[in-house]
């Protein structure tokens, strides 16, 4: 929780220390602060003090950044204009260190409760408090701490006249500590008063709420009867709310939840709310999972902690550190033949691996510089025992066991050279530490007769976690279906059935290669091919457990989440008295839906149309399906809100994509077209709008990457190394004239460019995904169109402060 009243120089000389070497660099550090400083007066800097945080460099312990901290806790600069200046330059390292170690602070959210209760029952106090994640409670009675009272409840069953008294709590998260209300424990005698004195009278309404019995964890099989119980007492008597995966279940709001003959749809976690009209408290959390066996099968049935050969993991006992995934559609090939299926495949994929706590970003149409970007982002939000996923759909190619994905730029007559190696980036994630690598390829294998070098992946390591599932066999064709303005590929058309299944993720690719070989349009075409060395029995559903490093997932967090940000809700007000209002949806990572509406219209105008127009440079947007009345029309086949708008506000709607090659803030014009009652003559009113850079934008993928793994990395860091003294100098001065050198310019890529090869017709590649006609003319082909459904919290899009009424 932040506290905007603390200011710089709270922060101790160790914290301080470190922000300072995390702000002396040159592309994103101090001088970059200082800019984004200088929108207060207060705090902008002089040329003269950029020159002396410059000259600190001579000092063999100085530190540019350290410097700028001292002037701005000289100045009085808060810890909350602090963050939203690192914010701005976009540090995320400096952000998160920030965040989740100085600014959140111990906030208790429930405090204990002062109770009156008879001799022989049970009481119990509670005090939850919200702040870091490594929170430590101790109770106390009076000045002794009480025995086994170290968590957020304190249970006295049954209570005696000895535990009477007063009672507080001391919240800890390492020297930082809070102390909880006091709360009084009182006995009630036969007659009906306190065991204490007469005037220690507490009213009936502030007993509070306390569960007596906490509902307990289930693994069971599908047509299982579900049963949960959650008993409390209160004063006045309490009510109960049943809630799955943090959402109310409806009619559920009795002590006792009872599902008969339940289904995958069950599985999850369960909490109850218990509450009257003073209080509130929550159960624990347990987790219910529907397996293929019985509750009884030995097989689901966890060892036994400390028992002697407790034998191989069971399914259930793997676990994630957290779960991410990247979805690349290729579809619109500047020199090869357009698919149409990618778009589809990513869009339902990503669907469901949300449904299973995936970070998942989803992406279209990427040239080689975005796709190498893109994956070096993600390799950003892997860790130890991260579950990776890489979904790729478009073009593709196989020589002697080397895998290559292609971008949408690939000459007609690509090699390697042009393309993602798939075993190098599978390199790159081992080097990671992760729990789990899943590849799941959805192109052609056919060989690239262009492309007669073999490269040499590095030495892979031993890790017993690398699974591929390939959409067919070596050197055959990926097929898709094609039907109305929608289609599938084969591939996605089966595994999209089996995802979700809590299978080892080897059974599941099984699973799809027999319901494929079962197709009498597949066989003989296609067939998914497996290759994993999985030793144990991991499971996209399984389920994420904390890791110990809380830095490093609060920082893969708002890695992730950059990228995922949209802009807000905005109203404008026109000078003639329109009010229109726009709004922001998400499709793919990189491709957004504006939508525009007349919220208020003065009663002398008849007739008025807000319209989108001058768009930003980088970002692509079809003028032709630009300010369309459906989101159709404005050519989104896959996302369904006209029914979230009211129908008598009338709305037009952008797509926007590409927002990649985004390289400054989106802006764009809203013109207002109104008529008068008494004038027949069109009005035009405009207003410029910026809403930043929105999705994935913010990453810049158009940008080179370095690989912290490959070897021209490490030949560039030698270089700079045994950069001179002068050079070191010069890369820290303030650019506080136009003669200066700009250093941070410099960009250093581990890879280099793709360049165009001639182009020769007759050497043209032609391993490209083609249509099957039979499986458009068999009886029941795969549904298309039959997205998955999920809430709207889960769904990847959805539109941004929706007016309360919608």
């Amino acid at each position: 929780m932040e506290d905007k009243n603390l200011g710089v120089e709270t922060l101790s000389e160790a914290v301080l220390n470190r922000l300072g070497n995390m702000l002396d660099n040159l592309k994103c550090g101090w001088k970059q602060l200082a800019r984004a400083l200088a929108e207060q007066p207060q705090f902008c800097c002089s040329d003269k003090e950029l020159i002396d945080c410059s000259l600190k460099v001579l000092s063999p312990d100085g530190s540019p950044g350290r410097y700028l901290l001292a002037l701005l806790a000289d100045r009085g600069c808060t810890l909350a204009f602090l963050l939203q200046c690192l914010k701005k330059i976009e540090h995320r390292e400096a952000v998160g260190f920030l965040t989740t170690h100085v600014m959140e602070q111990i906030d208790i959210k429930c405090q204990p409760q002062s109770q009156r209760v008879p001799e022989g029952r049970p009481v119990v106090l509670s005090c939850r408090a919200v702040g870091p994640v490594d929170l430590a409670y101790q109770w106390f009675k009076g000045k002794d701490e009480v025995p086994g009272g170290n968590g957020p409840e304190l249970v006295l069953n049954p209570v005696n006249p000895a535990q009477q008294g007063p009672y507080i709590c001391r919240v800890s998260s390492g020297d930082k500590y809070v102390f909880s209300d006091w709360a009084h424990v009182r006995l009630v005698r036969s007659g009906g008063t306190s065991a204490g004195s007469s005037s220690d009278y507490f009213p009936s309404s502030a007993s509070g709420v306390y569960i007596t019995r906490q509902p307990r964890p289930q693994v069971l099989m599908e047509g299982d009867t579900l049963y949960l119980e959650c008993t409390a007492q209160a004063n006045p008597p309490p009510k109960f709310q049943w809630y799955l995966n943090k959402q109310p279940m409806p009619n559920c709001t009795r002590s006792i939840l009872k599902i008969p003959c339940i289904t995958t749809a069950d599985r999850g976690t369960y909490t109850c709310k218990v509450y009257n009209l003073y209080h509130e408290a929550w159960s624990d959390q347990v987790q219910v999972n529907i397996g293929p066996g019985s509750f009884s099968d030995p097989s689901w049935e966890a060892p036994k902690v400390g028992a002697p050969d407790a034998g191989p993991r069971q399914m259930g006992d793997c676990c994630a550190t957290d779960k991410v995934a990247l979805l690349i559609g290729n579809m619109n090939y500047l020199h090869h033949r357009q698919l149409r299926a990618p778009m589809a495949d990513v869009h339902e994929l990503t669907n469901l691996l949300r449904q299973l706590d995936f970070k998942v970003v989803s992406l279209l149409d990427l040239n080689w510089q975005e796709m190498h970007s893109a994956v070096t982002e993600f390799l950003l939000l892997l860790d130890r025992g991260v579950y990776g996923l890489l979904y790729f759909a478009g073009h593709g190619y196989e020589n002697y066991g080397n895998s290559f994905m292609v971008p949408i730029d690939a000459p007609a007559s690509y090699t390697f050279k042009h393309c993602l190696w798939v075993q190098d980036v599978l390199q790159r994630m081992q080097a990671r530490q992760t729990g789990l690598n899943v590849f799941l390829l959805d192109m052609c294998r056919k060989r690239n007769p262009n492309d007669e070098s073999i490269p040499q992946p590095g030495p892979l390591r031993v890790t017993a976690n690398i699974v591929f599932g390939y959409a067919t066999c070596v050197d055959a064709e990926a097929f898709e279906v094609n039907k109305d303005d929608l289609s599938n590929g084969i591939f996605m058309s089966f595994l999209k059935k089996r995802l979700m299944e809590p299978e080892k993720v080897t059974v599941i690719l099984d699973k799809v290669a027999e319901d494929m070989g079962r197709c009498e349009i597949t066989r003989g075409r296609q067939a998914l091919e497996l290759r994993s060395n999985l030793s144990e029995r991991r499971a996209l559903t399984d389920s994420i457990q904390a890791p110990a490093c809380q830095v490093t997932a609060s920082t893969r967090n708002l890695q992730w989440a950059i990228a995922h940000v949209l802009p807000e809700s905005c109203c404008l007000q026109f000078e003639c008295g329109v009010k229109v209002q726009l709004g922001f949806a998400a499709e793919f990572s990189n491709i957004m839906i504006i939508y525009s509406r007349i919220l208020e219209t003065p009663e002398d105008i008849v007739f008025c149309s807000a319209q989108l127009s001058d768009f930003t440079e980088g970002p692509e947007v079809d003028l032709k399906h630009s300010n369309q009345e459906s989101l159709l029309e404005a050519g989104s086949l896959l996302l369904s809100m006209d029914d979230l708008l009211p129908l008598e506000q009338p709305q037009l709607f952008t797509r926007i994509s590409a927002l990649q090659r985004l390289k400054k803030e989106l802006s764009f014009t809203v013109c207002l077209h109104y008529k008068y009652t008494n004038l027949d003559e069109e009005v035009l009113e405009e207003q410029r709008v910026s809403v930043g850079k929105p999705l994935v934008s913010k990453l810049n993928l158009h940008e080179p990457r370095l690989s912290p793994t490959s070897s021209s990395d490490r030949q560039i860091s030698s270089i700079m190394d045994s950069s001179s003294f002068s050079e070191s100098f010069r890369a820290n001065l303030p650019d506080v004239n136009p003669f200066s050198i700009r250093s941070e310019s410099t960009s250093w890529s581990c890879y280099q460019g793709p360049m165009e090869s001639p182009t020769f017709p007759s050497l043209k590649n032609e391993p490209e995904e083609t249509t099957c006609p039979e499986f458009l003319e068999s009886e029941e082909p795969p549904a298309i169109k039959s997205l998955p459904s999920a809430s709207s919290q889960e769904l990847p899009f959805k539109f941004s402060n929706l007016p309360t009424s919608i």
